[in-house]
């Protein structure tokens, strides 16, 4: 319980060579119902708000402690109590107009960025997108060395999460021109991990593999295998695995990741939570073969359990993870030699697409490329349920809103296109329109091959 003294943290967080046992310890009294991260939020604000007429050096120290403090909460993926810390120690470092107190505040932006995109509060990071460019600019007329990599990395962050990808890519290219060796391994890593995401979304994947392995290698190097941040590096390795068909590989890579995930924050961690569900994910894929979708179903519902009890229930986080358990049970449904265990999953998976959809309406609105996979996942799931005007209907959608974000030749339109040709062959009997479907489909495919 001293942990929720801030003064008591203060001087836990000095400790930087045990800070996996400090991240134990958290977890361990979140667990059992104290809210030390809310608490230490509180009392940082606090502190801030009564030090604002303080002199300077008070407020020095109150910023950096506001920076250690951020980053550990945000490391432990507290990422709401991580972003009031660092709103309060934006308001003490904009209080002093001067060069120094401008890195700050470019510091704090990137900070901020951070949390919101990984919190999905899109709404607030395009505020802070904002500001920070605001501060930028005034450093670089300064010509002074800022961390201008980590601010164009967490833009390329900002995109990718709302699937903006041609804008994701464009400053994941520029924050790679901005590294130099002078740069922590930490930021190194970052940089590198959203690059190659970028890279995969727009199927660049020779870049992909060069740009993750290479920070698998640094995080591996730098903080060894039992660090938060190799695990951070193996997620998206895993990621650009899954993405190049390498599967089983994928699935170890995966079970690794949360394997270090595990022993480091245990409990109910939104990083745990994370490393089940991309887990189940590549399961469900491996398996798709087998039928065997025991395992995939459990990292599922696993996923779900720990955000159920950490996130509000409206929480963007949930739908992915719904989806994905949506998506077990269709198959497990499809499997099914009783009827009328396959009518409850299927109604059940039904019933998870749907919150899905709307959290993702409701996150990014219609016209998103979320919320077209969303509509897809549905279609695939009305045809699997013998519904096949709705799938019709949602197959439509999926291909209208990717046509109008990504163009008519991107891979993402061919996918629907295919999904579309197969319930018009097999189920609708639109053979013709089904023929025209899938060379559409294919030649789409072999135009992205060749770009």
């Amino acid at each position: 319980m001293e942990f929720c003294e801030l003064d008591v943290f203060a001087k836990a967080l000095k400790v930087s060579d045990k800070r996996h046992l400090l991240h134990h310890c958290f977890q361990a009294l979140m667990d059992h119902g104290v809210r030390v991260s809310e608490v230490l939020a509180d009392s940082y604000s606090q502190h801030c708000c009564v030090i604002h007429a303080a002199d300077q050096a008070v407020k020095d120290r109150a910023i950096q402690l506001g920076l250690s403090l951020e980053g550990f909460l945000s490391d432990a993926g507290w990422y709401s109590d991580s972003e009031r810390v660092m709103v309060a120690c934006f308001q003490l470092c904009k209080l002093t107009e001067s060069f120094a107190y401008w890195t700050k505040c470019l510091e704090c932006c990137i900070r901020l960025l951070h949390s919101r995109n990984l919190y999905c509060r899109f709404g607030e990071a395009d505020l802070c997108y904002q500001e920070a460019q605001y501060y930028a600019q005034k450093l670089s007329c300064l010509r002074d060395s800022i961390n201008i990599s980590s601010l164009y990395c967490e833009f390329c962050s900002l995109f990718f999460v709302r699937s903006q990808y041609d804008e994701a890519y464009r400053w994941s290219v520029t924050a790679l021109k901005a590294l130099s060796s002078f740069l922590s391994p930490k930021v190194i890593v970052d940089v590198l991990r959203q690059a190659s995401k970028a890279c995969v979304v727009k199927r660049e994947f020779r870049r992909a593999e060069m740009l993750v392995t290479e920070a698998v290698h640094i995080a591996k190097e730098a903080f060894g295998m039992k660090h938060p941040k190799y695990s951070d590096a193996l997620l998206d390795y895993s990621f650009y695995l899954l993405n190049v068909d390498q599967i089983r590989q994928s699935v170890h890579v995966y079970q690794a990741a949360l394997d270090v995930r595990q022993s480091v924050f245990g409990g109910n961690n939104i990083h745990v939570a994370v490393a089940h569900e991309d887990l189940a994910y590549a399961l469900y894929v491996h398996e798709y073969s087998s039928g065997n979708f025991n395992d995939a179903r459990e990292h599922a519902e696993k996923a779900i359990q720990i955000m159920t009890k950490i996130l509000p229930a409206d929480h963007l986080l949930m739908a992915s993870s719904k989806r994905v358990k949506a998506l077990i049970l269709e198959e497990i449904a499809i499997d099914s030699h009783n009827k009328e265990t396959e009518a409850r999953l299927l109604q059940e998976a039904l019933d998870l697409h749907l919150v899905a959809l709307a959290l993702a309406k409701k996150a990014f609105g219609e016209e998103n490329v979320q919320t077209a996979k969303h509509y897809g996942n549905l279609g695939r799931l009305y045809q699997s349920m013998h519904r096949y005007n709705e799938a019709q209907e949602m197959h439509l959608k999926a291909i209208a809103i990717k046509e109008k974000l990504l163009g008519p030749e991107d891979y993402e339109v061919a996918l629907s296109v295919g999904h579309l040709a197969s319930l018009y062959n097999y189920d609708m009997e639109l053979y013709t329109e089904a023929e025209q479907l899938y060379l559409r489909s294919i030649s789409i495919g072999t135009f992205t091959l060749t770009c």
